[in-house]
């Protein structure tokens, strides 16, 4: 079957017309003459069969299949040319890990810990991506993946590595503070997790003394704990967060708890190895440490300012 793919070249000269406007200025960008860069674009059209480019009285402009046609090769130019960097980054000797994490854990707990590891294996080039929560696929991109203990990835190997405790955060300067740290939450601007529109509800339900409002999932909501705690900061409410997640804040001083209370959420992570990884010595170095930093990670004491 005929493929109908045009030559990278021909793309890559329609994308620089489409973002400079004209011919002349992708010419120079690309180092080739004028009559070059028209001929490649007058033989992408005959190829597609659709004129892309019009001379207009302010010059070269695409046509609206040209906008629609350059808005969907210029994402593909960008993977391919990433693909690429990521097949010239491969070290000689393969001592590579990729892995995958929840956006949550990665940033609060294992990024801060990875130079351990890397002092352990000063030969590996580690690779850190977003391991998505809420996607599912059949065979997953990662050497190891550190997810939720609910996370799907069928025939891969779990471990259970450790649970997750969740604490009441707020501004040093939250009009509501004295009350909080009474347990009186009833006037308290609760912000919401998007992904986790229950969790205030778990939160109170465990600490009966608490007094809570009245609509537990009322709030500004956020799609990220990033965001969800720069709102805090911000004093734009009261944030629940994985204690791990706001272990610097709390001892800089930028947040506070609101209260002393800490509840076990009802969520944990697990560390998931790809099938075809589970023989290999630099996984299996990875995961050792990873369970041995969980259980040395054991919940510390936090302290209510």
């Amino acid at each position: 079957m005929r493929r109908h793919i045009p030559s990278t070249r021909a793309l890559l000269i329609f994308d620089a017309v489409a973002r400079h406007h004209g011919v002349g200025k992708a010419a120079e960008e690309l180092c080739l003459t004028h009559s070059a860069v028209s001929q490649q674009l007058r033989q992408l059209e005959t190829q597609i069969g659709v004129r892309l480019v019009q001379r207009t009285a302010r010059g070269t402009e695409l046509t609206e299949a040209g906008r629609r046609y350059h808005g969907q090769i210029s994402g593909d130019l960008l993977r391919l040319q990433n693909h690429t960097l990521e097949a010239m980054a491969q070290r000689t000797d393969g001592l590579r890990l990729l892995v995958g994490a929840v956006p949550v854990l990665a940033e609060g707990w294992l990024t801060p810990r990875l130079p351990e590891f890397i002092g352990q294996n000063p030969g590996c080039s580690l690779h850190l991506q977003v391991f998505p929560t809420h996607l599912y696929m059949e065979d997953q991109p990662f050497d190891v993946g550190v997810q939720y203990d609910d996370a799907v990835w069928p025939g891969a190997n779990a471990l259970p590595l450790m649970g997750e405790s969740c604490v009441a955060v707020c501004s040093p300067n939250a009009k509501g503070r004295p009350a909080m740290a009474r347990g009186d939450f009833r006037a308290a601007p609760l912000l919401q997790l998007r992904t986790r529109m229950g969790a205030w509800e778990e939160w109170f339900g465990q600490t009966p003394h608490l007094r809570a409002p009245e609509n537990l999932v009322a709030g500004h909501r956020f799609d990220l704990f990033s965001s969800l705690v720069a709102a805090v900061r911000a004093d734009l409410g009261v944030g629940l967060v994985p204690d791990y997640f706001v272990e610097r804040e709390l001892r800089s001083g930028e947040l506070v708890l609101a209260c002393p209370h800490r509840a076990p959420s009802s969520r944990g992570y697990s560390v998931f190895v790809a099938p075809s990884r589970t023989d290999d010595a630099l996984v299996g170095a990875f995961v050792a440490w990873l369970c041995a930093a969980a259980a040395q990670a054991a919940p510390r004491e936090l302290k209510a300012a």
